[in-house]
């Protein structure tokens, strides 16, 4: 029989392993929270889309809290890899780098930022778990670009918390209308940083 006579080939359908699945539901949850509110999530689409039931992605996540928070984790990671500042860059750079990409990521992301940090999404503290080990690993970056010292590691912290606010609030005005540019928005956050560092070298 000739190769236009066979009959083409069934697709085999591979079955994931128990982590692979879970990163795959975890990626589905995270593509859909771009379009709507982690709290409208339907699992229902969530498990036909990865062509289960919704009995077992109940397997994998126990709860719908836990698959939320699951997404939220990742949402998390996904955020501080997007903020990484390249380490080859001038220490300097680095901050206005990651700065801006702090920046950039909440503007994209306002409503889901909002919720991570005010815990609208899911009542659980865990979210808070979260929001704080962001926080953590910005904080150590600027750390370590600029050889801050350890008694001063809390006012970094404390200046990602201004930044995120000035970010939050320079991005709920509409494009058009904002006061000033992000770079501008950029230079005034890093020029913050070094006058909190002064007062209390």
């Amino acid at each position: 029989m000739s190769d236009v006579d066979a009959e083409p080939a069934v697709p085999v359908r591979r079955r994931l392993s128990a982590q692979d699945r879970r990163r795959q539901l975890v990626g589905i949850g995270l593509a859909m929270i771009v379009e709507k509110p982690i709290q409208d999530l339907s699992l229902d689409d969530v498990a036909a889309e990865a062509g289960i039931s919704r009995g077992l992605l109940f397997h994998y996540f126990p709860t719908k809290t836990d698959f939320y928070l699951a997404c939220i984790a990742a949402a998390g990671r996904r955020m501080l890899r997007n903020t990484a500042p390249d380490p080859t860059l001038p220490p300097e750079e680095q901050v206005v780098a990651t700065t801006r990409r702090m920046v950039e990521q909440i503007e994209r992301r306002r409503g889901f930022y909002l919720a991570l940090v005010h815990g609208h999404a899911v009542a659980d503290p865990r979210v808070g778990e979260v929001m704080e080990s962001v926080r953590d690993v910005s904080t150590e970056r600027v750390v370590a670009a600029l050889g801050v010292p350890e008694r001063q590691r809390d006012v970094v912290r404390a200046w990602w918390a201004y930044t995120e606010d000035r970010a939050l609030t320079w991005s709920a005005v509409p494009t058009g209308e904002r006061p000033v540019p992000v770079s501008v928005l950029v230079a005034e956050c890093v020029a913050a940083l070094h006058a909190l560092l002064a007062l209390r070298p």
